[in-house]
């Protein structure tokens, strides 16, 4: 069985791409693994169309508080996802990076926001077969 592996879902504002990954990463995973998410520059909420395109799935964010990435937070994942936030995000020596080509869903109409909710939910599935499929010594590896 694998071992509970920590995802960080890192944007820029931490009020969109990166909120929905770790929400999704944690309903599908069911308590198998753990998600975080962080901003290099976080927002003062999640945005709101965000919350809605969400919400259509039973899952609220509104109460979710956009944080501010730190070293601290990333040395505690195996994983760290990035969507958008280019070299500043912090590279943590030993971590696994994956980087999510995804569309910023502020301000863009609610469609937009489905598609890319429906996106990170695909991306999400394949990075859990893939956390789920490894050992605890193939961890870590570029």
């Amino acid at each position: 069985m694998a071992v509970m592996a920590t995802a960080l879902f890192v944007c820029r504002q931490n009020a969109g791409r990166s909120q929905m990954s770790a929400a999704l990463f944690e309903r599908a995973a069911g308590g198998r693994h753990r998600a975080l998410s962080a901003g290099t520059t976080p927002a003062d909420r999640v945005h709101p169309e965000v919350v809605a395109a969400m919400r259509e799935l039973g899952v609220d964010l509104a109460d979710r508080v956009p944080r501010k990435l730190t070293p601290a937070l990333a040395e505690q994942a195996d994983v760290v996802v990035t969507m958008g936030c280019g070299d500043e995000c912090p590279y943590v020596p030993g971590k696994r990076y994956v980087d999510w080509d995804l569309a910023d869903p502020a301000g863009r109409p609610l469609d937009e926001v489905r598609a890319t909710r429906d996106d990170i939910a695909r991306r999400v599935a394949a990075l859990l077969a893939a956390l789920d499929g490894e050992d605890a010594g193939s961890r870590g590896a570029a």
